[in-house]
């Protein structure tokens, strides 16, 4: 196995262990609950999963531009990340929990397939690239699996 097949075998097994998490953290929970509010502040589980699609697309969005050296815009002109996070949310909320299963789905496979593909110089150490992914992805869902588990705790005990 070469480095570059290594690093790229390493990253995706962090990506993959942080994503299934994800899945097992709302897995056997009936649609109906799914899209009930109260999860995180007024979010579900659906909004949720749309969120985490909204940063591996922004992932995708940003990560090409890191690798030809360019810098992605700020989200100051949201009026910051809660800001970006609060309009995101709201243009898809109105999707359905299919859609938005399907569009979770389909956006990672996407990812997955990037990172296969991408540099290797990208992948070994700190870079840009690495901490870009960390912060959108693997970083990201475990916060959103561990919300759900304590939601869904709540939710059994009532």
């Amino acid at each position: 196995m070469s480095k570059r097949d290594d690093q790229v075998d390493k990253l995706l097994k962090r990506l993959g262990a942080a994503w299934a998490a994800l899945e097992a953290s709302y897995a056997g929970v009936p649609d109906s609950r799914l899209v009930e509010p109260g999860v995180m502040g007024d979010w579900s589980v659906k909004d949720i999963l749309a969120h985490v699609t909204t940063w591996e697309e922004e992932a995708l969005k940003h990560l090409p531009l890191i690798v030809e050296g360019g810098r992605p815009p700020r989200y100051v002109t949201y009026g910051g990340i809660d800001a970006f996070n609060a309009q995101m949310t709201e243009q898809k909320r109105g999707r359905s929990l299919s859609d938005v299963r399907r569009q979770l789905i389909e956006t990672h496979r996407r990812l997955v397939d990037f990172i296969q593909s991408a540099p290797e110089d990208q992948l070994t150490g700190e870079t840009r690239f690495r901490r870009r992914l960390r912060l959108d992805t693997y970083g990201h869902y475990p916060e959103h699996a561990e919300a759900i588990r304590q939601w869904r705790a709540q939710r059994s005990a009532e």
